[in-house]
């Protein structure tokens, strides 16, 4: 009876977790860039009352045996890299990778981190920023604002400005950005304001140029949406919210099952 009390609390436990991932999911479902979390489980240990295979008394073998499982847990938490939809926003600043890359951002003090969202700034000296005034990197700066009519950014990379000196129009070639790619984009660590890091898990950083070698290409005046499906999010909600409850149930009956152990007069 005690087994059942705990294994019905490790689904618990697990559906809580299950709960939270989900409800990260929905709350970043307008958030540029965003990638879906999953939670994933595994069973616990099994205890062995009867092998399987074992040779029984009369001398014939058990087919199946008796393994009573202890419960389940949460292996580890996902996040899918699948290609989320792209809104225009017909500014010029906002870049959106269709297909595989990160832009890589430079964080104070000299650490790096890959992003997604290509919602990026300006800042006073006029370098490519993210919203939290990390720089882009390589570093593209934007000079002379005077003279600026327009910026156009190709989908291979190339960053151009459009000025008006005296009347007349020139073409001013300002950098260009890269790509980055992971073998397994899913060990990178999340950090927050859409960035992620490096680990060993992920493997090293593989540097391209957009639109080539199978990096993905760059859309201005795009931004990419959450890959979030809002539908399913909730879908799974329920299954979380249902499957809380079915464990709480088992935790209730057992403890019903012991009071009545409890309660017997000899």
């Amino acid at each position: 009876m005690i087994r059942a009390l705990w294994t019905s609390a490790s689904g618990m436990s697990a559906q809580q977790t299950n709960l939270d991932v989900v409800s990260n999911n929905i709350a970043n479902v307008n958030t540029v860039g965003y990638k879906e979390s999953r939670a994933n489980f595994e069973d616990l240990i099994y205890q062995n009352i009867k092998d399987p295979g074992v040779v029984s008394a009369d001398g014939t073998q058990v087919p199946s045996g008796i393994q009573i499982g202890l419960g389940v847990k949460v292996s580890d938490v996902s996040k899918s890299f699948q290609q989320g939809s792209l809104k225009h926003t017909e500014r010029e600043l906002d870049l959106a990778i269709e297909g595989d890359g990160f832009f890589k951002i430079e964080l104070p003090g000299g650490g790096e981190a890959y992003t997604r969202a290509g919602n990026f700034q300006v800042d006073s000296e006029g370098y490519l920023v993210t919203t939290e005034g990390y720089k882009l990197q390589p570093n593209i700066q934007i000079n002379s604002p005077e003279t600026l009519v327009s910026i156009a950014i190709s989908p291979n990379g190339k960053v151009s400005a459009v000025r008006n000196e005296g009347g007349v129009q020139t073409v001013e070639e300002l950098g260009e950005i890269k790509l980055y790619r992971f073998i397994n984009p899913a060990g990178l660590k999340s950090f927050g304001q859409n960035l992620y890091l490096q680990t060993e898990a992920s493997g090293e950083a593989v540097e391209g140029d957009p639109n080539s070698d199978g990096f993905g290409r760059l859309q201005q005046g795009f931004l990419e949406s959450s890959n979030v499906n809002i539908v399913e999010e909730m879908v799974n909600l329920i299954v979380a919210q249902r499957a809380y409850e079915m464990n709480s149930k088992g935790v209730t009956t057992a403890d019903e099952m012991l009071r009545t152990v409890a309660n017997l007069k000899s």
